[in-house]
């Protein structure tokens, strides 16, 4: 898959996808939304309750999940402190619906862009301002589909090397197009 970035004018970027590729990307920011789940109060337009809802206190039991909304406190190689707990669960409530909802904003901008392609190949053009939502979301997608794929730092190389018939491997390229995706809009951006 060639869908990478190009610094456009204005500051902004371009991607050209064709229809096979925006189709793929769409679905998996979709997919993303749904994992991430409904806003609180299950999107209702009363600010307020919006304004008061609290999160969870516990850490998700899905791993994907896990690694996007991760414990602030404790993990591996932590002190040991018996209020460890108690401050992470105290964290996740007051941020986790918060930072759910950037990574639903993120998700949602990058579907409105591809959306704008009526169902075709097409260049996106993004805007400088619309680079953290589309980095956000292509980053998110990397860190759930490592999370399933349990790639692991040192195995990076192996993923290159995978034989056809790997039931893993569409899910590897497209976590290898979603890094080379990233990084360039990146280099768009500095260009």
């Amino acid at each position: 898959m060639a869908g990478l970035f190009e610094s456009a004018d204005g500051g902004g970027a371009a991607i050209a996808l064709d229809e096979f590729e925006a189709s793929i990307l769409r679905s998996l920011e979709v997919q993303m939304l749904e994992l991430i789940g409904p806003p609180p109060g299950g999107g209702s337009d009363d600010p307020l309750a919006a304004l008061f809802a609290e999160g969870p206190t516990e850490a998700p039991e899905d791993p994907a999940l896990l690694r996007l909304f991760p414990d602030a406190y404790g993990g591996p190689g932590a002190p040991e402190d018996p209020r460890t707990d108690e401050m992470a669960a105290e964290f996740r409530r007051y941020t986790e619906l918060d930072l759910r909802a950037r990574k639903r904003d993120d998700a949602l901008a990058v579907v409105r862009a591809l959306d704008g392609l009526g169902g075709a190949g097409g260049v996106v053009e993004v805007e400088a301002g619309e680079f953290p939502h589309w980095l956000g979301a292509l980053n998110d997608l990397r860190l759930t589909l490592g999370t399933r794929l349990e790639v692991a730092e040192e195995d990076d190389e192996g993923l290159y090397r995978l034989p056809d018939s790997d039931p893993r491997k569409p899910l590897v390229i497209a976590y290898l197009w979603l890094g080379a995706m990233q990084e360039s809009l990146l280099e768009a951006m500095a260009g």
